[in-house]
């Protein structure tokens, strides 16, 4: 925190004491750097505590403008999912992009729009053909839902995506978590706009799909990256942060390491090694996979095993948030939906269809109120379909794909109880020998595995499901909303 201070000062904050103007504007930028468990997000939240009772204002979502003359804060976040998290914490965090960028529709996006609503001629669409233009028509004249039109015709509204307009304006202070997701164009549009820039990141953590030269902070200088060591969370000899923390260690090959797995499960009981997943474990945490066919397949086979309709949901199936599908001009509906956990990334359970077509009522796991109903874009995907099925479609609301299973890349800013992890996948990827900035790319995806894990490890070692024990159900999720 000293160094934290040291930097601010000449950047006109004074923690302890109230703020004055920074008629400067010169630019800092530091990183603050750890493994899991070396208090990283505590002594962000400090950082904030210290900036509110020096005068700084933090920019809350719901309005990012700079607030009038006061020194301000924005914590930012990669994802909606690590924004989340931190708003639980009592931050009151936003996302990088949300902050910083406004999309840029290209026009195929308003043709195709027209069409379905009848106001134009069938368009001729790059990369869209007849059959996916013939989906989507069927889907809307069934749903008269845009985003449920594009999901059927295997697409998003972000698809449509042709770019990003930076904001102009600048901005004060910025605190930037789970930076290793942050890509170089990020962080360079943050250094722009940002007087004081402060990323705390997991250097052993997944970089950005696509990325160049590695996590962003390896480009600031020496001096500018601060490195906790550490370790305070889950610190008395915890299995699952000694394994992490193991993997730091080049010599240790997966063989060696699939052994001090099944050493560390003999000694202690947050540790389990399973020939098969756990079906009944599926319905309140995913499975973590490294491809997205496996994800595919594991959901399938979930949902078999339960002898789930192929297009409809079953209550008690999970769900994963993919996104809002809204416009930007409703923000405040945004906002409203955000502030009850319907963020990307955000799990559910599927409680039952809502009263209006497309509604569904929901249990947002881990949101103050978890109970919603809201409208939905729900999409189903199967190994043996080319697009999934769409059974849940409103006009605009909240996409969600089924959370049985989720990717490992998907899963960062994220944690549960208890993580199966999937190992056939991570042995596919040591055997590719692919190496992601600098580090193996296995290492890095059992790192980011086994660290979403609070209190158990399962790692599995088939490529198999056991069959569920019991039927999925939702009373003990309704038994719990009735008693908040």
């Amino acid at each position: 925190m000293r160094r934290i201070q040291a930097a601010l000062r000449p950047h006109g904050v004074e923690l302890g004491e109230s703020s004055r103007p920074d008629p400067s504007r010169q630019r800092t930028t530091l990183a603050v750097l750890g493994r899991a468990g070396t208090g990283k997000t505590r002594l962000l939240v400090d950082v904030v505590r210290a900036l509110e009772a020096a005068d700084v204002a933090p920019l809350v979502p719901e309005d990012e403008r700079r607030p009038g003359d006061r020194r301000s804060v924005a914590i930012l976040a990669p994802t909606n999912k690590a924004a989340f998290v931190l708003r639980t914490r009592g931050v009151p965090a936003t996302t990088v992009h949300r902050v910083l960028y406004t999309p840029l529709y290209h026009p195929d996006y308003e043709r195709l729009a027209d069409w379905l609503a009848g106001k134009s001629e069938r368009p001729v669409l790059e990369g869209i053909g007849d059959a996916a233009l013939d989906r989507a028509a069927a889907s809307f004249a069934v749903h008269k839902s845009l985003p449920g039109a594009l999901a059927s015709a295997g697409l998003r509204g972000s698809d449509f995506i042709k770019g990003w307009k930076r904001r102009e304006a600048p901005l004060d202070i910025g605190l930037v978590d789970e930076a290793s997701m942050l890509d170089a164009q990020m962080l360079a549009d943050l250094e722009e706009l940002f007087g004081f820039l402060l990323l705390f990141g997991d250097p052993a953590q997944l970089p950005p799909p696509m990325a160049q030269g590695g996590m962003v902070f390896a480009s600031l200088p020496e001096e500018n990256r601060l490195r906790l060591d550490a370790v305070h969370r889950q610190a008395e000899g915890n299995p699952i942060l000694d394994l992490a923390h193991a993997l730091g260690d080049s010599a240790v090959d997966f063989a060696q390491f699939e052994g001090m797995l099944r050493q560390a499960a003999t000694r202690d009981d947050r540790v389990r090694i399973a020939e098969r997943a756990d079906c009944d474990a599926l319905a309140m945490s995913p499975i973590l996979v490294w491809r997205n066919v496996t994800r595919v397949r594991l959901i399938h086979a979930f949902r078999s095993a339960h002898d789930a309709p192929e297009a409809a949901l079953l209550p008690g199936e999970p769900l994963v948030c993919d996104g809002l599908e809204l416009p930007a001009r409703h923000r405040k509906r945004r906002g409203d939906l955000e502030a009850r956990g319907l963020v990307k990334g955000a799990q559910a359970v599927y409680l039952g269809p809502g009263r209006k077509p497309g509604f569904s009522r929901l249990h947002v796991v881990g949101a103050e109120v978890p109970r919603v109903t809201a409208a939905t874009i729900i999409r189903l995907e199967a190994p043996d379909r080319e697009e999934p099925a769409v059974v849940a479609a409103a006009r605009m609301g909240a996409t969600f794909v089924h959370g049985a299973a989720v990717t490992i890349h998907k899963a960062q800013g994220s944690q549960w109880p208890e993580v199966q992890v999937f190992a056939p996948d991570l042995f596919a990827a040591a055997r590719s020998g692919r190496v992601e900035a600098g580090i193996e790319l296995w290492r890095r995806l059992a790192y980011v595995a086994i660290t979403r894990a609070e209190h158990r490890l399962v790692w599995v070692t088939r490529p198999a499901l056991a069959r569920p024990r019991r039927e999925l159900s939702v009373e003990h999720l309704e038994s719990d909303a009735a008693a908040g």
